[in-house]
């Protein structure tokens, strides 16, 4: 269900920089649609998964689907690279939430 709705919350959040010639409003009204049914999963998701991770490791939890979904939302549907340093950076984040997770 996190993934899911990280997909819907990247489309939402990122998807219009495909059409940079629609009026701003148009593109927040489109975002806003979206959202709401990325909201449906992440609610849900978060309230289920609380029955077994802390509120600090869903959130750990989120930032690394969100980095991983952005990154082949990135090439595939912006068609822009992932540099070195894009990897290396999303990397130091993964580490950093690996400590969340240790004991």
């Amino acid at each position: 269900m996190l993934i899911a709705s990280n997909v819907f919350m990247t489309f939402a959040w990122y998807g219009h920089l495909k059409f940079k010639a629609s009026p701003i409003w148009l593109a927040v009204m489109a975002s806003w649609m979206i959202a709401f049914f990325e909201y449906w999963l992440a609610v849900p998701a978060n309230r289920i998964g609380s029955q077994v991770y802390s509120a600090a490791e869903l959130k750990t939890m989120q930032e690394v689907i969100t980095l991983s979904v952005f990154a082949v939302f990135s090439v595939f549907y912006l068609k822009e690279a992932l540099t070195l340093n894009h990897v290396l950076g999303f990397a130091l984040i993964a580490g950093g939430a690996a400590l969340i997770f240790r004991g």
